[in-house]
């Protein structure tokens, strides 16, 4: 398997997502910016690309009526 390439911004977003996952807290936007050193806005152009790359996915609130914003959840990385 080939190693994925992360640009700087996209593995500290990918390392606080699973930082978070680790210590069992979810991943929300704010949370992931904090726990990278970001912004909450810095954050959103990393989450869809780590998306679209298939090493996050996004899950939206499981509870109905009680919508926290969507989750972040990281895949293992090959």
């Amino acid at each position: 398997m080939h190693e994925v390439q992360l640009s700087d911004m996209e593995a500290r977003v990918y390392e606080a997502v699973a930082a978070l996952e680790a210590r069992g807290q979810v991943p929300y936007p704010d949370q992931i910016a904090e726990e990278a050193g970001l912004t909450e806005e810095e954050v959103h152009a990393p989450l869809r690309q780590l998306t679209e790359r298939n090493l996050l996915h996004r899950e939206d609130s499981p509870m109905a009526g009680l919508d926290f914003g969507p989750r972040w959840c990281a895949r293992q990385m090959a």
